[in-house]
């Protein structure tokens, strides 16, 4: 994928992009893997005087998204976008104690489908999916595997069908784990990235979108 002059970069999704940014400051990039990101592209492209921008929403759900779509990514006209949404999905259900049901899948494959056909049909963006993920730390996170597997399949199927790029971030952030420890790219919910957790998506884009230019 080509960073050109000027692009505009939009990173969109829940918690883990939000990055506790400060919603005042349109401009402000949080402290997650977006603002690695852009210190990365900033660094490597000066020239293109690229704008980044971060539009995670902490909590936010597939659906939650979708309902703010137009005002914090179309009506931006972004010329990039990173999309990475869903573990809040299988976390309402695990605090429900309730498995998903096939209609429950087949809205999430609905509205994902929505949010990339709109981009389609709305804008020029070329388009990362990344997957959401979970760590088996705590113990019973193993458990959540069996909500969230179907959604990461869904959205490998888009990216297939959009032909976007994806980031498979559940199988490195568990390989990773597996060598060095499960917390330590997770913190204590096998959620939330550590700053090395953050390092690993960001690299992970990085050499994803631009083939691991350093």
């Amino acid at each position: 994928m080509n960073i050109n002059k000027n692009d505009r970069l939009l990173f969109i999704g829940d918690s883990v992009t939000d990055g506790d940014r400060n919603k005042e400051d349109g401009k402000d990039m949080g402290k997650a893997y977006p603002l690695l990101i852009t210190a990365h592209l900033k660094r490597l492209y000066p020239e293109k005087r690229l704008t980044c921008l971060n539009r995670g929403v902490s909590g936010d759900r597939l659906i939650d998204l979708k309902d703010r779509w137009e005002e914090d990514c179309l009506a931006i006209n972004p010329d990039i976008v990173t999309v990475l949404i869903g573990i809040n999905d299988t976390l309402q259900n695990q605090n429900k104690q309730k498995p998903m049901l096939q209609k429950e899948l087949d809205a999430f494959e609905s509205n994902y489908r929505f949010l990339l056909k709109s981009l389609h049909q709305q804008t020029d963006a070329r388009v990362i999916l990344m997957e959401p993920f979970v760590l088996p730390y705590p113990k019973d996170r193993v458990h959540w595997r069996q909500d969230l597997d179907p959604r990461i399949q869904v959205i490998r199927k888009m990216a297939r069908e959009y032909q976007t790029e994806l980031v498979p971030l559940d199988g490195l952030l568990n390989a990773c784990g597996i060598r060095n420890g499960f917390s330590y790219y997770t913190g204590e919910d096998g959620i939330h990235p550590t700053l090395a957790g953050h390092a690993v998506i960001a690299q992970a884009w990085l050499d994803t979108v631009i083939k691991g230019k350093a």
